[in-house]
């Protein structure tokens, strides 16, 4: 039935509110101060929401893992890209199953909260495209390692899946479905990108309501996205790239 799916997350949203924040509270909250003073708070959440997100997807946890159980930097080797894949070749699963499920929270979280908890704070979809966004820039240049970050593909997925847990799943199947015949990490990663604005659109009144401001955020990482996979491009064109599970060089 058209809407279903967005009356569903909807009403989950609703409900966690419900839980974290009862109607009385976030009333006295709203009224409370001169109204000059709440529009410039109004004006302020979203700025620090994604200030927020960002240092959250500074956090380079393939480095912090790879660290924390004594393997190698993975910026050393291989790729030399401080993700998942790349922590793979390493040799350690573990690890790189960690570096995964992290670097895709920091993404998750961020987008999560503000559906949930940010209308009552004046945090539309805006606001949700602008934390996604967020964080994924905080990926590609974390301010605690120099700006020297990773590809995003992780929170990216992370993010997509904060929209909406459907059009996560879509998304991650296509990646998938690519990495599984073809065994390339990057060129997965490069389809599900440009497969996921594509997703978000063919869903609208079907499983969601899009909106363009999330509209033009999936397309803006599924740019970037690629921008940072340019040397894989390249590898690819001429049959050189690393393909998932290699080892380390």
């Amino acid at each position: 039935m058209a809407g279903g799916g967005a009356t569903w997350w909807a009403s989950i949203r609703r409900s966690a509110w419900r839980c974290w924040a009862p109607d009385r509270c976030s009333a006295r909250w709203q009224n409370s101060g001169s109204p000059r003073i709440e529009a410039a708070l109004q004006n302020l959440y979203p700025l620090l929401a994604a200030l927020a997100a960002y240092l959250a997807g500074s956090l380079s946890f393939a480095v912090i893992v790879s660290r924390l159980m004594g393997l190698k930097d993975p910026r050393t080797f291989g790729s030399k890209n401080p993700g998942a894949t790349n922590v793979l070749r390493s040799g350690s699963k573990v690890a790189a199953i960690l570096t995964l499920l992290l670097d895709a929270l920091k993404g998750f979280v961020p987008v999560l909260l503000v559906q949930w908890l940010g209308k009552p704070f004046g945090m539309e979809d805006g606001t949700v495209a602008l934390v996604g966004l967020a964080a994924f820039l905080g990926h590609l240049w974390p301010v605690f390692f120099r700006f020297q970050g990773g590809k995003g593909v992780a929170t990216a997925i992370g993010v997509v899946f904060g929209v909406h847990p459907l059009l996560g799943v879509a998304t991650g199947a296509t990646w998938l479905i690519i990495a599984y015949f073809f065994r390339y990490s990057s060129l997965a990663s490069l389809v599900a990108a440009a497969f996921a604005p594509a997703y978000y659109m063919l869903g609208d009144r079907v499983q969601w309501y899009t909106e363009r401001p999330v509209t033009l955020m999936l397309v803006a990482v599924a740019f970037l996205l690629a921008l940072r996979h340019r040397e894989n491009i390249n590898r690819l064109i001429q049959g050189k790239e690393s393909k998932i599970g290699a080892k380390a060089a």
